[in-house]
């Protein structure tokens, strides 16, 4: 018989073959069907560039019919919605800080009289820039309400108000960034991005291919426990994700102008913190999967909703509820926050408190995880 004539039956046989191993490596079926039904659900439903009822704060030292026709009309855009009054700026100032809340409407207590007066008063109304794309909508609707009042209420003797200049002005002040540089908020939370990314993977692929290489029974054959084989494995990694955040904090300092406002120490606390916690992750995924290919699958897997839901690449609140519950279990979305909080609004512990303890809970849990199905496969 002639090997070297292309067999029908020799082929058949190969193809058979491959789909009885690709029946039997479920992961990998999984991911296939998996990937593409997640990424079909996140771009379809959960991505949305045009946040609406975001979180606002009215500090109102005047309140009259024009100043509560205003907030209604912001209300009724859809784009703010209050769940705030603080007694006064300081205290907005605050949660604005802690990231609660992205507008400031400050109504000074003079309004009311001066635009009877036709003296032209104006309303401050701040906003967390830390994210350009989040409030740009929001910002442009404000003219739209200003107009809209004017119809409605500047009647009778107010109608002689010009038509062509408004009786009132908006002043905007767009805090943490006032020239709404993207790279702002892109840099560093391209931190975050990259170190899931690389320690993640390089954790999940590096015990599997101890496995799979047989190295890992000489370990087995040791009396060292779990929890001491997988916190020694990480150690290295520990150094490469400082190393990678350093690189990555001074390009954007020198590079791309972004300005620093926080603390050093805090910085640096909080990207370790968040280090182990990926770290843990990557051991997780490794002892979960049963080889290389596996492990891969299972990283991009977690990396993808993480890009995509953590507020990275578009604005968290403009996603739904469910999509936001996801992004909570996150660990990248709480360390957006953090860096972002420490970076540019210069925030300290009390204001990063609120997010880190997700992180810490999360690194447990996730190492708790990993202990146990490791455990399994030492009996």
């Amino acid at each position: 018989m002639n090997t070297k004539i292309f067999s029908l039956k020799r082929w058949w046989a190969i193809v058979i073959k491959e789909f009885l191993q690709l029946k039997r490596d479920r992961v990998t079926f999984g991911m296939m069907i998996g990937i593409p039904i997640i990424q079909l659900t996140l771009f379809g439903y959960a991505i949305n560039t045009d946040p609406k009822h975001l979180p606002t704060a009215v500090v109102a030292y005047d309140e009259s019919e024009f100043t509560r026709s205003f907030i209604a009309g912001m209300k009724n855009s859809d784009y703010f919605q209050i769940i705030d009054t603080p007694r006064d700026e300081h205290s907005a100032k605050e949660l604005l800080r802690q990231g609660k809340i992205l507008f400031i409407l400050t109504i000074p207590a003079d309004f009311t009289h001066k635009l009877l007066r036709y003296e032209h008063p104006s309303l401050l109304f701040e906003a967390d820039a830390t994210d350009p794309i989040a409030v740009g909508a929001a910002l442009s609707a404000l003219d739209p309400i200003r107009t809209s009042l004017m119809h409605k209420d500047f009647t009778g003797a107010l109608s002689d108000h010009s038509p062509i200049q408004a009786p009132f002005d908006i002043r905007i002040h767009r805090l943490y960034n006032p020239e709404t540089i993207t790279q702002y908020n892109i840099v560093p939370g391209l931190m975050g991005v990259v170190l899931t990314f690389t320690l993640t993977m390089m954790t999940a692929l590096a015990i599997t291919r101890e496995n799979e290489k047989g190295t890992m029974e000489n370990l087995l054959a040791t009396p060292a426990q779990p929890l001491e084989i997988m916190s020694g494995k990480i150690i290295p990694y520990v150094f490469i994700g400082l190393i990678q955040s350093t690189i990555i904090l001074a390009a954007a300092y020198t590079l791309f102008a972004v300005p620093f406002e926080g603390s050093l120490l805090n910085a640096y606390s909080i990207i370790l913190l968040f280090i182990v916690v990926n770290l843990t992750i990557g051991i997780t995924i490794s002892s979960l999967a049963q080889n290389m290919l596996q492990a891969m699958q299972l990283s991009v897997f977690y990396f993808l909703p993480s890009i995509l839901l953590s507020g990275f690449m578009f604005p968290f609140l403009g996603m739904p509820k469910w999509a936001q519950v996801i992004g909570e279990l996150l660990p990248l979305t709480h360390f957006n926050r953090l860096i972002r909080g420490i970076v540019l609004k210069g925030n300290g512990f009390w204001e990063l408190w609120p997010n880190i303890w997700p992180l810490l809970i999360i690194g447990v849990l996730t190492m708790t995880v990993a202990v146990k199905f490791y455990r399994r496969t030492l009996d």
